[in-house]
């Protein structure tokens, strides 16, 4: 599937799932103005639940594209629903994974537009926020793309993990957080230190936008979740290898008291 023709049914799509969502769910948005109102924007935000990459995208201003896994086009379910979406698809068999689905988000933000990926990789089982993945940052230094943290809360609750069907009339919470700007780092991306400041300060501030507990380990993905990019997103991160007491000494924001946080470059 060319990736431009994906999301050409996202203005369809939208104005079916918008009223309907709206109907079953109480949003409630804070932070709109940080959503940057043209031009490209990273947006990282915590993941709880399957629904998070379709409340998301209702509430933003333009499209936002995600990357995932190719086997999505296999199931009469989410072929084309996941692409009317904004997703693109990525072969994950053979070549490098994580450096095609780096390019394709890569591309989108040289287009001008969104762009959604996870930082923890995939879903927090326990409901609780876990050590962030580089990928963010790592697109951030290549485009020049701004990060937008995100805080979702009440979808874990709207459906819990293995849950069959949704609950109905929950209040969902989406909070944006003050953008990232990552220009102070520009030419350092090699640098793995670099990128772990970065994600701890992305992270700091999801967690103060979500109000979740903070867990210096990462995720770790048990089910085959029915949502975009959970596998591609750990691709996307794929190649670092952080070092957390490497990353304290040299600087980097911590969330368990342990460093001081460092100045968000907004």
């Amino acid at each position: 599937m060319a990736e431009r023709s994906v999301g050409q049914l996202y203005t369809v799509a939208r104005s079916v799932l918008e009223p309907t969502f709206n109907f079953m769910w109480d949003f409630h948005v804070e932070g709109s103005e940080h959503v940057p109102p043209e031009g490209p924007a990273i947006f990282c935000p915590n993941h709880t639940s399957v629904l998070d990459s379709f409340f998301l995208p209702i509430v933003l201003p333009r499209r936002i594209t995600y990357v995932g896994k190719a086997e999505y086009m296999d199931s009469w379910k989410t072929k084309y629903l996941f692409p009317a979406l904004g997703m693109i698809p990525i072969d994950r068999s053979g070549g490098s994974a994580s450096e095609r689905a780096l390019n394709a988000a890569a591309r989108v933000l040289e287009a001008g537009e969104y762009f959604g990926i996870y930082p923890e990789g995939t879903r927090s089982r326990d409901g609780r926020l876990h050590r962030g993945h580089t990928g963010p940052a790592r697109l951030a230094l290549r485009t020049g793309a701004p990060i937008i943290p995100v805080g979702i809360r009440g979808s874990r609750e709207v459906m819990p993990p293995d849950a069959r069907r949704p609950n109905l009339f929950r209040p969902v919470s989406i909070r944006f957080g003050r953008p990232i700007n990552v220009d102070r780092y520009r030419g350092r991306a090699s640098e793995r230190l670099v990128l772990r400041q970065i994600i701890d300060e992305v992270m700091f501030d999801i967690r103060a936008l979500s109000g979740q507990e903070y867990v210096d380990t990462y995720a770790t993905k048990r089910d085959n979740a029915l949502v975009v990019s959970e596998k591609v997103n750990l691709d996307l991160h794929a190649g670092e290898q952080p070092t957390r007491d490497a990353a304290r000494a040299n600087g980097a924001p911590s969330h368990n008291g342990h460093a001081a946080v460092a100045a968000a470059g907004a």
